[in-house]
């Protein structure tokens, strides 16, 4: 009898920390594409998503207005390329950006 309040008890408390961590919006945002090719624009849409490249950096949202949130480095592209400028195929900015790092 007692165990059995036990789990009752157990279970009512995690199942309150459930209803409450689900308040803060928690999102899985899709994986960028391992090559992203940017216009004259740091924006790109992918997965009902926009992201934001800055300074080697990804931020997301589900507008292009914002709010942004950082984006996991696990879910960066392996390469960032440019087109647009000068009127070359391919990036003209260094034929893509590298990431220091492998996806798994």
């Amino acid at each position: 009898m007692k165990r059995l309040l036990l789990v009752e008890v157990i279970a009512a408390l995690l199942l309150a920390g459930c209803i409450v961590g689900g308040g803060y919006g928690v999102a899985v945002v899709p994986a960028l594409p391992s090559i992203v090719v940017l216009d004259a624009d740091p924006y790109y849409q992918h997965g009902g998503y926009y992201y934001y490249y800055q300074n080697n950096s990804w931020s997301y949202s589900r507008t292009r207005n914002g709010p942004w949130t950082e984006l996991p480095r696990d879910r960066y592209p392996k390469e960032v390329r440019f087109k647009g400028h000068g009127g070359g195929q391919g990036d003209d900015r260094g034929q893509g950006r590298q990431r220091g790092h492998d996806r798994e």
